[in-house]
């Protein structure tokens, strides 16, 4: 496994396993497979409604707590510097640690200066060892490392093939920010497992279009948390640490680079829109079913 070390000092596995949409019903069963094929970090959020059982499958590994690196999320209707730290010792709690290795702040909107500022107070009390964001856009970051006391150790953002984020990245390492890959496959957009220039790369080297991209990612000094669901993929996601993308074929993958995002754009007004409708209308259904289960 390559590490990172974060402007911090604290060293971070350069490959972990994310639990995004893996369902309660599997997520437990999910993390110890995750545990038991080799994987040492893991990154869930509290909008995944998951921790709980990361938390009880982390337990039940037998791993030594000091040995995983744990990653949570603030969402973004905790924003604000008491809700965040309320929101950050529940995660704690349903997760089963009396620390975090690093909780990032989900996304760019609302008080996100409130909830840094819990983070930062957590931070300095040992309670999370490692603090960072995700989705925030160069502007906005390097308004938060400008001005905020402790700068982000962490950037999580969406980076793949087709979306490299090579200005993104650029302004991070201006300013020590670590660059993290959510969907590091597009989840398979665009007919990213099929690519021909990937699926060409992968037979040179004898892997799948799935190892091309995640070693592109190491090689381009990016910390990635793939998903799978199923074991032997889980495995796979692994041998990656066993060849290198010659710098003929690195400029190739460049050159697949729409810079468009695969998703939505942070910084688009209409879409900032729709995504305050949709935290409003997912805080009303978890609310009703939670609301449910309580009767």
């Amino acid at each position: 496994m390559n590490y990172i070390t974060l402007n911090n000092g604290v060293k971070m596995p350069q490959l972990g396993y994310g639990v995004y949409q893996v369902s309660q019903e599997e997520c437990e069963r999910c993390v110890l497979d995750a545990l038991q094929v080799g994987y040492r970090s893991i990154d869930t959020a509290q909008s995944y409604f998951n921790e709980e059982q990361v938390g009880t499958a982390i337990e039940k590994s037998r791993v030594d707590r000091k040995d995983i690196f744990l990653t949570t999320k603030v969402w973004v209707e905790h924003y604000g510097y008491k809700e965040a730290k309320a929101s950050v010792l529940e995660s704690l709690r349903k997760l089963r640690t009396d620390y975090l290795d690093l909780c990032l702040l989900h996304q760019p909107f609302a008080d996100y200066y409130g909830a840094w500022h819990a983070l930062e107070e957590l931070y300095e009390a040992g309670k999370i060892r490692a603090i960072g964001v995700s989705n925030f856009y160069p502007d906005r970051l390097v308004d938060l490392c400008s001005f905020a006391r402790i700068k982000p150790m962490v950037n999580q953002v969406e980076v793949h093939p087709l979306h490299q984020q090579g200005k993104a990245k650029e302004w991070m390492e201006k300013y020590g920010v670590q660059m993290e890959a959510w969907a590091p496959f597009g989840e398979g957009r665009s007919q990213m497992f099929t690519n021909p220039v990937l699926a060409e790369i992968g037979a040179k080297y004898g892997k799948t279009v799935a190892q091309v991209i995640l070693r592109w990612h190491l090689q381009r000094g990016v910390v990635v948390i793939p998903k799978s669901t199923h074991r032997e993929r889980m495995q796979e996601n692994l041998e990656v640490f066993d060849f290198t993308l010659s710098s003929e074929d690195m400029e190739r993958i460049a050159a697949l680079d729409t810079k468009t995002s695969a998703f939505f754009a942070h910084d688009d007004p209409a879409m900032v829109e729709w995504f305050a409708q949709m935290v409003e209308q997912r805080k009303t259904n978890h609310d009703a079913a939670k609301e449910k289960e309580n009767r």
